[in-house]
């Protein structure tokens, strides 16, 4: 096992919702951003996730001096507070121009919004000091097979990454996968198809990828496989923990609350490859059941954190040993109770 370490932790101002959702409104009323950031410190978080329009509000309608000069003085505020940006995304899935995809729309002029606004936030994100631009490919896919081309639309994929890598020498892009929800099917559902399209870029080496536990376990896979592959190739740049209750919507649980085990390996899978050796953050994209009251808006990501690094004890307790003994003698019914007497505690 790599040499112990201590994790840096993050969240998204997006993290501390209000509770709407497609069949209800907000119930809880929202908090200015300052008052989210305040509470990283509080909680022992590390640094903030960005959208590009979480740092400068109504982008598309600002020019590119005013997009700089807010984006200063969010660093500004970040640096006053010691808190890091680990990430900068830019949201296409709101855009009116986005109906039909960004990257992959049909409408030429759509594509280029896309482009255009992507390499925005690589601006963004170098004034924040993060290198990483996350691409959560929301709308590249298609609700109907024969409205799309999907061999055409991965060049336009390509083409698109290929501009934003030309367009700064330093960005790594992290590709978040999902399967589903909002598109009928993603065109890169996984972490395969992302470091598979990888490949095709002007520069693979800096195309990375994304882990979120909810988008993986909702392409039937465990999470922790997806993140033992995806560093096996030294490609996991980011990482979204977080539980889901099989194949549903998106649920965006605390991580840990609904599968115990499967967080367990999670962590596991994290120890044994040095994540967090190189700087990456734990980041939690978590969201406050629609329940929640005020007074408790804050547990699910103090929860979360607090389960990580149980876990992480459990992982650096278990006797792994007597795992192997196991593992030799092919006796993996001892070894599945060994594991969950493990968790379970005395």
């Amino acid at each position: 096992m790599p040499e112990k370490h201590r994790y840096k932790f993050c969240f998204g101002p997006w993290n501390i919702s209000e509770g709407q959702d497609p069949y209800g409104p907000p119930v809880r009323p929202p908090r200015a951003f300052e008052w989210k950031l305040a509470q990283l410190k509080k909680l022992g978080f590390d640094a903030m996730m960005f959208h590009d329009d979480d740092a400068v509000p109504d982008l598309d309608s600002k020019s590119e001096s005013q997009i700089r000069k807010e984006t200063k003085e969010l660093r500004k505020k970040l640096d006053g507070e010691g808190i890091a940006a680990e990430m900068v995304a830019p949201r296409l899935w709101f855009a009116p121009q986005t109906v039909d995809g960004a990257y992959t729309s049909n409408d030429a002029k759509h594509r280029q919004y896309a482009i255009k606004r992507s390499l925005r936030s690589i601006d963004i994100a170098n004034i924040l000091g993060t290198d990483i631009l996350v691409l959560w490919l929301a709308r590249e896919g298609s609700y109907i097979r024969e409205s799309k081309n999907a061999r055409r639309c991965v060049d336009y994929l390509v083409n698109a990454f290929d501009k934003m890598l030309t367009h700064d020498k330093n960005i790594r892009l992290a590709i978040e996968p999902k399967p589903n929800e909002p598109m009928d099917h993603a065109y890169l559902p996984t972490i395969g198809h992302a470091l598979a399209v990888a490949q095709l870029t002007r520069d693979p080496k800096r195309v990375g990828c994304l882990i979120e536990s909810a988008h993986a376990i909702l392409a039937g896979l465990d999470p922790a496989d997806e993140i033992d592959f995806a560093m096996a190739f030294y490609k996991l740049w980011s990482l979204h923990l977080n539980d889901q209750n099989g194949l549903k919507f998106d649920q965006d649980k605390p991580f840990g609350s609904n599968n115990l085990r499967a967080a367990f390996n999670q962590v596991r899978a994290l120890e044994r490859n040095g994540y967090g050796q190189r700087g990456e953050y734990v980041c939690f994209d978590v969201h406050p059941f629609r329940t929640t009251k005020v007074e408790h808006w804050l547990a699910h990501l103090d929860n979360s954190r607090r389960t990580f690094l149980k876990l992480v004890e459990k992982a650096r307790s278990f006797n792994e040993m007597k795992a192997q003994q196991l593992i030799a003698d092919r006796n993996y019914q001892d070894l599945d109770q060994m594991v969950i007497e493990h968790l379970m505690g005395k």
